[in-house]
């Protein structure tokens, strides 16, 4: 199962999954509500009502429709009998115990709700025409974490459940589920949208594991900023072990990565290793920690940043050659 999809599609409003008409100065002095879609999934399939699935249907045509086709993959939404494998898909067991066990672990969506507020608003502040999406949370049945599209933000409840989540034990590796707790759902959230808003452009002469991770790394950096986390490895869910580690072997580990070869090379193979979540390198005996790429990305647009005082938030994500950046 993938872990991420990024969907762009059309503008479409949802009418009762957020009130489309209000701009963003207005949507953000309210402050964001996450919409419960996932609770009208849990009312149309596991109690069977009929009222849920217009809803679903009617009033969040753009979820629904992100929902079938491209998440769950059942077929076109306007299919006649559509809505029936909608229903016998959730019906099983297993997802059936999700969405009540999600639904109660997330009775409350307040502390969520504020760190969109305060992270949008800071992204606003920084680019005045920045899109703030309308946000909702769903259950994707173990698929996609994230989806985006224009002006559109939902994340799956039921990929969040906390590391030690039975269910996660009997289909996850260790490495998998650390990354799935209710504290990376902001930080997920904010680098998907960014992304799909500000995406890599693999070109010709810009496809090397150093284009990529000095990309993701500003991707990151300014998530860290709208977030207010403190170390760059709070934004990738770091141990104070694995931040130590990188804190201590940044410079080491991007002279051994210039020395092989690795910053320059557009092995796709390679670039996964160090952007990757599996920790399988290793240097001078030791196992890297997780996305160790990510984070010697950020660390070089802290060092970027610092070099040139004039550049905005805004301007950084624009540019797509940030020339060379070194530790020293």
């Amino acid at each position: 199962m993938r872990k991420f999809i990024f969907i762009l599609l059309s503008i479409v409003v949802l009418v009762s999954c957020h009130t489309g008409e209000q701009g963003d100065d207005v949507l953000l002095d309210k402050g964001i509500k996450v919409f419960r879609y996932d609770r009208l999934q849990y009312e149309a399939t596991a109690m069977n009502s009929l009222a849920a699935l217009q809803k679903m249907s009617l009033d969040c045509p753009r979820a629904t429709k992100i929902l079938i086709e491209d998440v769950l993959m059942l077929g076109r939404v306007d299919e006649p009998n559509i809505n029936e494998r909608l229903c016998a898909y959730y019906s099983d067991t297993i997802l059936l115990r999700i969405m009540q066990d999600a639904t109660e672990k997330f009775k409350d969506m307040t502390s969520l709700e504020k760190g969109f507020t305060d992270g949008f608003r800071f992204l606003k502040e920084e680019i005045p025409a920045f899109p703030v999406p309308t946000v909702y949370s769903q259950i994707s049945a173990l698929n996609q974490s994230v989806v985006v599209g224009d002006s559109l933000l939902g994340f799956s409840l039921d990929k969040y459940m906390g590391e030690n989540y039975p269910l996660y034990r009997r289909y996850y590796y260790d490495y998998q589920r650390r990354s799935m707790t209710p504290e990376r759902i902001l930080p997920d959230c904010f680098t998907f949208y960014l992304l799909s808003l500000y995406p890599f452009e693999w070109r010709p002469g810009h496809r090397s594991l150093y284009d990529v991770i000095l990309h993701q790394g500003k991707i990151h950096w300014v998530v860290r900023q709208a977030l207010g986390y403190k170390t760059n490895g709070e934004v990738l869910g770091y141990t104070e072990k694995e931040e130590n580690w990188c804190k201590e072997h940044g410079k080491e580990l991007l002279k051994w990565m210039t020395e092989r070869g690795h910053l320059s090379s557009t092995d796709p193979m390679l670039i996964r290793a160090y952007t990757h979540s599996d920790p399988n390198m290793i240097l001078n005996g030791e196992k890297l920690p997780p996305v160790v790429g990510l984070w010697l990305g950020m660390r070089l647009i802290e060092r970027y940043m610092k070099q040139h005082p004039d550049v905005s938030i805004a301007t950084l994500l624009e540019r797509t050659d940030l020339g060379s950046v070194t530790l020293d």
